[in-house]
């Protein structure tokens, strides 16, 4: 665990506290944790699962259907 020492405003205190009694938590490290870890599902990529991985890399070598046109791949669905 990594101990820091950090100035915030009195807002950020604000929303800490609110956050802290919203989910029930003991302490500010406790709601930055949870903070953090919301912002990092909402806005960090997430890593891809090797299975997936391993479907796109298929995927990928698959081949299509060729077509000159619409009407030509309409025929082809449609058959």
């Amino acid at each position: 665990m990594v101990q820091a020492v950090i100035n915030i405003d009195e807002n950020t205190n604000r929303v800490l506290n609110i956050v802290k009694a919203k989910f029930g938590l003991k302490d500010k490290s406790q709601a930055i944790n949870a903070v953090v870890r919301k912002y990092e599902e909402g806005f960090l990529e997430p890593e891809l699962r090797p299975e997936y991985l391993e479907k796109l890399n298929r995927l990928e070598k698959e081949k299509g259907i060729p077509f000159r046109n619409m009407a030509e791949l309409r025929k082809i669905i449609e058959r």
